[in-house]
């Protein structure tokens, strides 16, 4: 083996180490081991890269995005240089090498198999293994690390379009909007409302267009709502109808978290007509709590779905 292939080798090993250790031991994952096993098949995102106005003002997370094309740029290169070989059994064995270290790192619970993960490392290494084959045609090294460097740039560039493209094209988007008639009470029984009556809050004539939910004459009542882990959008109008008693709130959980809690009286300022929108990542059970004389209406939500579903 050449001095040459030597350096060429030893520089690959070490790339390769500092690449694993960043994958099982950075961003304290050594100190703070995952509770369970993570299979993410369907990924976040594509080949997106950060905005670069978001690279002005970088988070974590711009840097983790970034980094997981670019650091694997050089394998492109170095792989080819030290063995020749056509595009299609690189990127074959590179994808293979990438799917075994995301499954390692699942099952030994210091990061998860994310299939984002995959596709961002392998567009690395192909720009990498594309700029290289660009390069070596130039007749000088000078000139062949000049065209590896521009060919890297615009090809950085171009995926990050793509990746924009795809992204969009696969997104998910708000649905219609469905009304939620039917909600199970405290009692356990499937209260569907149907009576849709007028009604002023603050002087302001509120006419609900899809359902209304109280108390029932009760001091509070519970509604639940199965959602089965769906993402969707969540809406609730609420507030207290013009009355004698001018008292009583509304909250609003999340598989037994409380995300929302309102709270009126009599002379309350704010005592107007409410919205309430949270967007909610595969949620299961949707809870409203309604106490005095506090109504909701047009309580709904608009599921996120991909084009195709």
């Amino acid at each position: 083996m050449s001095k040459q292939r030597k350096l060429l080798f030893t520089v690959t090993i070490i790339y390769t180490l500092f690449i694993i250790y960043f994958m099982f031991f950075a961003f304290g994952r050594g100190d703070s081991v995952a509770d369970s096993y993570t299979f993410i098949f369907v990924p976040d995102n594509f080949l997106k890269l950060p905005n670069p106005l978001e690279l002005l003002h970088p988070t974590l997370m711009d840097i983790v995005s970034l980094g997981n094309t670019a650091a694997f740029i050089p394998f492109g290169i170095l792989i080819p240089l030290l063995y020749p070989m056509k595009f299609v059994r690189f990127i074959i064995l590179f994808m293979l090498s990438i799917l075994l270290l995301e499954t390692v790192q699942a099952l030994t619970l210091l990061g998860s198999f994310d299939i984002g993960d995959v596709l961002k490392n392998s567009s690395g290494a192909v720009i990498g293994f594309v700029a290289y084959s660009i390069g070596i045609r130039a007749k000088t090294v000078q000139g062949s690390v000049f065209s590896i460097g521009i060919s890297i740039f615009l090809l950085l560039i171009m995926n990050w379009g793509i990746g924009v493209g795809i992204d969009k094209a696969i997104a998910k988007n708000p649905g219609s909007f469905v009304a939620l008639n039917e909600w199970e009470n405290s009692s356990g029984v499937t209260s569907k409302n149907t009576t849709l009556v007028p009604f002023k809050i603050k002087g302001q004539k509120i006419t609900p267009q899809f359902n209304v939910y109280d108390t029932n004459g009760k001091k509070s009542e519970t509604y639940t709502y199965k959602f089965n882990d769906k993402d969707f959008y969540f809406y609730l109008h609420y507030g207290i109808p013009d009355q004698n008693d001018l008292k009583g709130n509304i909250s609003v959980s999340v598989d037994g978290r409380q995300i929302f809690l309102s709270h009126f009286e009599k002379d309350d300022p704010l005592r107007t007509p409410q919205v309430f929108d949270w967007y909610f990542e595969q949620a299961d059970e949707l809870t409203i709590t309604i106490e005095g004389n506090e109504k909701a209406w047009d309580v709904g939500y608009r599921e996120m779905k991909h084009f195709w579903e």
